[in-house]
């Protein structure tokens, strides 16, 4: 009954947005409920029983699908549906965010906007797919009767042309572009592919026009275009290089992969221009813009497809960093103590400053900003000093220790990884033990010497009682350490972002060489600046970055009634430190001073392991690791840990060797054989 109901409803001289609705509720109809696609198909047929079954009804469907042909323009659709409508990252995401949030109209001569709502759904995607060449044919003869067919056959033959024209026009345009251009390589430049493309696009649209679809000229001239394109492509492709050396920027990134999706477009409509089977080629044709239009209304999509390069990049730069931070003997790890030491003293004086603001006063967001000044302050100290803060370690050393895995197949490359995790655990110890180690003397020895002169603690009572309850193991201690862990990941992105921008740029090269900054420190200075920003550009953003949010998000979170605050290890040392010595003695009776102790004890292992896992899983994203792989390291690890755990605590001795596993090294074995069978 429905199905009458919806031929009985069809309607030529309705208005334009009913009978637009009309044909949105029959596809809806095709679609039905259960996600079924032979289902779907079978409604199609049914469809087309029914109308053979009612002559009467072909006439007016004749005439409504006149209208529609003549009210819609294809070739936009066919060309563009499914590409930014400006070929940059921002203005398509802001696009995708407005077709989420404002709904569309079947009011509408714009084919594009209307074929999302035609086809909204995955579901539909796969109906299309599944439809069979003889119902394809049925549904050919219901829009293409036998008495126009060369007409509206020479119709879409110029529709799909001119799809072409527009989608050349469009890859040809983006090949000329500054940003693409000056970024090929010298050989893609010389090739002058994207010069040659509209000479072999209009070459082809000749040979159509002159001596029909299929024939020989046709296809010679097709083929001609298909190379070209492929060219096109190989030749962008090319910039891909000038960003790995260079610094990646997301909308370049954005406008390559806008590229490659059209030449890939502009293939399909060749194939559907000539294919000896033109109704199924234009089903799949379909199906493809149904799926594209989907994939292109998700910003998750957007963001990790253009961003992909980006989070690689950071990686890696993450990556550099990291290899300062990791103690592969006992000299090293002797060194780590006392950088982490120095680091440790620092943070003394931090603390000292912290609580000193207190009594200035200020506003909420003023005391997070001052706070937040102050750590970026010592931070940036502690790194101008080469000594170190265990807690930014972890985000750093993830990425270095994921580039190990850039050669896991080759022989000996699972155990060196093993090497490495246990290198980074010591060197995570060494830096724990050497800030913790040095901040809480260096704090009580403040507090005594502000006794001895001025008669007053670091804190007053009161305040030591507050930071003691604050940093209780059975308190909010665990989750406030562990969005610390966050905000240290948060840090080594920014870095990694701030530093890719700038060798993106070339500042280094313009503060080095620019006539103005040149004339204004003179060359010798202009130079040793330039290479101090280019060595110390990351590890600046990263510390002050992390300073600020460290002292404003609490802040910002408590405007919105959040009690959501900071816990980290060598700070919340410190305060405690300070707290037990405005308390005197007694405090070690105290209960809540020993739940505060073990909670300073998990805050730190906190830290380390959220910003760790954090980095850990975007380095092993960006270097596209498999299961595989992490199988053979997870086993790697267990087998290290139950034979010699020490090695992950305490430096190796002269002439120790870690123990060796022959059943990771026979995995690694088969992998290498079976790649190279492959191969």
């Amino acid at each position: 009954m429905e199905l009458v109901h919806l031929l009985d409803q069809l309607d030529p001289d309705a208005p334009q947005a009913e009978r637009h609705l009309w044909l949105i509720d029959t596809l809806r109809w095709v679609r039905g409920d259960d996600g079924n696609p032979q289902t779907s198909v079978a409604r199609v047929r049914l469809l087309l029983d029914a109308v053979q079954a009612r002559p009467e009804w072909l006439a007016r469907w004749r005439a409504w699908w006149q209208r529609f042909t003549d009210s819609v323009d294809v070739a936009p659709l066919l060309a563009d549906h499914g590409f930014a409508p400006r070929t940059a990252f921002l203005s398509e995401f802001g696009h995708r965010v407005r077709k989420k949030l404002l709904p569309g109209t079947p009011e509408t001569s714009d084919l594009g906007t209307l074929f999302d709502l035609l086809l909204p759904t995955a579901d539909d995607v796969r109906w299309l797919r599944a439809l069979d060449s003889q119902t394809l044919q049925r549904i050919r003869e219901l829009l293409f009767p036998h008495d126009g067919a060369a007409a509206i056959a020479g119709l879409w033959d110029r529709a799909l042309l001119d799809a072409l024209v527009f989608s050349v026009g469009q890859i040809t345009a983006t090949g000329y572009a500054a940003e693409i251009r000056v970024r090929m390589s010298d050989a893609a430049k010389a090739e002058r592919t994207f010069h040659q493309l509209p000479v072999d696009m209009e070459a082809l649209r000749e040979a159509v026009l002159t001596h029909g679809t299929r024939s020989n000229e046709a296809l010679a001239a097709a083929t001609t275009l298909r190379s070209q394109l492929d060219a096109c492509r190989h030749a962008a492709y090319t910039v891909y290089a000038h960003l790995d050396a260079h610094g990646v920027s997301v909308g370049i990134v954005f406008r390559l992969r806008q590229l490659r999706e059209r030449v890939l477009r502009a293939k399909s409509l060749l194939d559907c221009l000539q294919s000896e089977q033109p109704e199924r080629a234009t089903a799949a044709l379909i199906a493809d813009l149904a799926q594209v239009g989907q994939d292109n209304r998700s910003l998750r999509a957007l963001i990790a497809s253009s961003s992909h390069l980006t989070a690689a990049k950071v990686a890696e730069r993450s990556a550099e960093s990291g290899e300062h931070y990791i103690t592969r003997d006992a000299a090293e790890y002797r060194q780590m103590l006392g950088k982490a030491a120095g680091g440790g003293a620092l943070i003394g004086l931090t603390t000292w400053v912290k609580f000193a603001l207190y009594g200035l006063g200020l506003s909420l967001f003023w005391n997070g900003f001052a706070a937040g000044l102050n750590y970026a302050f010592f931070f940036v100290l502690v790194q101008l000093l080469h000594w170190t803060v265990a807690t930014k370690q972890p985000a750093v050393t993830a990425p270095a220790m994921v580039a190990k895995l850039r050669d896991i197949r080759q022989p000996g490359a699972v155990r060196s990884f093993v090497d490495e995790v246990a290198n980074l655990l010591r060197s995570q110890i060494a830096a724990i033990l050497g800030n913790v180690g040095l901040v809480i003397p260096v704090v009580m020895l403040i507090s005594a010497g502000l006794s001895q002169f001025t008669g007053a603690q670091m804190i007053d009572a009161d305040k030591a009682k507050h930071v003691l309850h604050d940093m209780q193991l059975l308190g909010p201690t665990v989750l406030f350490a562990a969005f610390t862990g966050v905000l240290l990941f948060a840090s080594s992105i920014i870095a990694g972002w701030v530093e890719n921008w700038f060798v993106f740029h070339r500042l280094d090269s313009a503060i080095r060489h620019n006539p103005r900054y040149r004339a204004w420190l003179g060359r010798e200075r202009a130079d040793r600046w330039a290479t101090f920003l280019r060595n110390n550009i990351s590890g600046l953003a990263a510390n002050i970055s992390l300073g600020l949010m460290l002292g404003i998000v609490p802040a910002f979170a408590e405007f919105f009634g959040l009690n959501l605050q900071v816990r980290h290890v060598t700070l919340s040392a410190g305060q405690m430190a300070a707290a037990a010595m405005a308390l005197g003695t007694e405090v070690l009776r105290d209960p809540e001073f020993w739940w505060a102790v073990a909670g300073v004890v998990v805050i730190g292992p906190l830290n380390l392991a959220v910003s760790f896992y954090l980095a850990f899983r975007l380095a092993l994203r960006a270097q596209a690791t498999n299961d595989a792989s992490r199988s053979r390291i997870y086993a790697a690890i267990r087998y290290r840990l139950r034979h010699a755990p020490l090695s992950f605590l305490l430096p190796p001795r002269p002439g120790d060797g870690p123990p060796r596993d022959h059943r990771v090294d026979d995995l690694n074995a088969e992998s290498t054989e079976a790649d190279a069978s492959r191969h």
